[in-house]
């Protein structure tokens, strides 16, 4: 279904404005703005595109992909390692299908530089929140993507953010010195997937100011059924523009409508949101299986089994044109029963990855889609005896890569004994992000963005492609 929903955001982040926007009560994006931006840098990129995983608070890596079997039980916790298809490479148990098709990834177990921020900034641009803040912030690797590689003849957006929870809250995927007309399309999916904001987070939403909305209604005065011609649309949105204009939130129209009404009415975003228009089969592969051991586990996490299909949802987007799509898995912030929320959360990243990359394979789409798999920092490898959790651990944390044309079927970096520090290549987020970059025909390092002030700066001050992927 293709709604119009009438949001406000932040007035300190965005001046109080108002957007267009596709999917199920919508909030992000200001599609004529965009399009008018897109236009302005005249430039069409290649089809390549990014899916973008978060695991979101951080994902404790040596119960993921750094098992350390040797090492006292404090350290290494209560999962077997099990054989993977990469001769001497060990996941956790409970990733069987990763282990049967590592072949398929590049896991790098030495990321390092985390700035310790609970958000997903530094997964979404490479830089601490604070970098050029006094200029609006850096930009997010889609709203980068946008602004160069951008074209008005798309006909989707070319960066949108799934993320739920911290996504919303910290607006991690920013535009930052871009300004609102690269922000995010930023789908409401919370009728696909539900996710209850924890207290903190609904508390962060409440200091932002009253304009901002935990969840978004559908304008009243539009209608589906207004929808269905262009000029119905057209004079929808001139009956809620004398409302708008006096606040502010909505730029004249101009030449950009045919554009903006072209991609809202042309169904193809629209669908991608829509599962009913996936094959049965399809489906059935983003879907977990049944298992006698799984029902009787209490529910620890936001996360349920039909999260994996934010896999194929993800899919469905770079089918429908977008470039660069955010997901996240929730709840990786274990403080406290971290073994409780793993054996609910890696079967769900299990099925989802290894899906999404079978999937684009069978399509013929995986040398030009690159997935990133990857949180904000990792967990501290002595776990908690007084709440069975795993805290904060900026040190060292893992990343998972694919696809993008890369030389996947390896392992890159090493931690000690204990999984605590890095000791062989070690690997920063611009680093992947000097990557992802370059997977998408963009040199990071020589290539510049104009700032508010006039000045040119560089996608990267830092941060080299690996070597070892090319």
């Amino acid at each position: 279904m293709l709604r119009i929903v009438q949001a406000q955001r932040s007035t300190s982040a965005m001046s109080r404005r108002s957007f267009l926007l596709a999917g199920a009560g919508v909030a992000g994006l200001g599609l004529v703005d965009v399009l008018r931006a897109e236009n302005a840098a005249g430039v069409r990129g290649s089809r390549k595109s990014l899916i973008n995983v978060h695991l979101d608070g951080g994902a404790p890596h040596m119960d993921l992909t750094d098992l350390k079997p040797d090492a006292p039980s404090e350290i290494r916790g209560e999962f077997l390692p099990i054989s993977t298809r990469l001769p001497g490479f060990q996941v956790c148990e409970l990733m069987p299908q990763l282990a049967g098709h590592a072949d398929r990834f590049a896991f790098i177990r030495s990321l390092v530089g985390s700035v310790g921020a609970h958000d997903a900034f530094q997964t979404q641009s490479g830089y601490d929140v604070k970098d050029l803040q006094s200029l609006g912030g850096r930009p997010a690797f889609g709203s980068i993507v946008s602004k160069l590689q951008g074209s008005p003849a798309d006909g989707a957006p070319l960066f949108v953010d799934l993320m739920q929870g911290r996504g919303l809250v910290r607006n991690s995927a920013r535009p930052g010195f871009l300004g609102p007309a690269y922000q995010p399309f930023r789908p409401d999916i919370s009728h696909l997937f539900q996710r209850e904001l924890e207290a903190g987070m609904k508390g962060e939403l409440a200091r932002l100011g009253k304009d901002h909305q935990v969840r978004l209604e559908l304008n009243e005065s539009l209608s589906l059924d207004r929808l269905q011609s262009r000029s119905d649309l057209l004079s929808g949105l001139d009956r809620i523009k004398r409302n708008v204009d006096a606040s502010g939130m909505m730029t004249a129209m101009d030449n950009f409508h045919q554009q903006a009404v072209s991609i809202l009415t042309s169904g193809a975003f629209a669908d991608a949101l829509d599962f009913n228009r996936e094959p049965a089969s399809s489906v059935a592969r983003y879907s977990m299986q049944s298992s006698s051991s799984t029902p009787a586990l209490e529910q620890y996490t936001a996360e349920g089994p039909e999260s994996v299909r934010k896999f194929l949802l993800a899919r469905r987007m770079v089918e429908a044109g977008v470039r660069c799509v955010s997901i996240s898995l929730s709840d990786f912030d274990t403080h406290s029963n971290n073994f409780g929320r793993m054996r609910q959360l890696l079967p769900i990243l299990d099925c989802g990855l290894c899906s999404l990359v079978a999937d684009l394979e069978e399509r013929g789409m995986l040398d030009d889609v690159t997935i990133v798999v990857w949180g904000e920092f990792g967990r501290t490898p002595r776990i908690d005896p007084k709440t069975a959790g795993r805290h904060h651990w900026p040190q060292v944390g893992p990343c998972i890569l694919a696809g993008g044309g890369m030389k996947v079927g390896q392992v890159i970096g090493a931690t000690d004994r204990t999984a605590s520090l890095a000791v062989a290549r070690p690997v920063t987020y611009k680093d992947i992000f000097a990557q992802l970059y370059a997977n998408l025909g963009i040199d990071a390092r020589r290539t510049s963005l104009t700032d508010p002030q006039g000045r040119p700066q560089h996608l990267l001050d830092q941060g080299e492609p690996l070597s070892e992927l090319r």
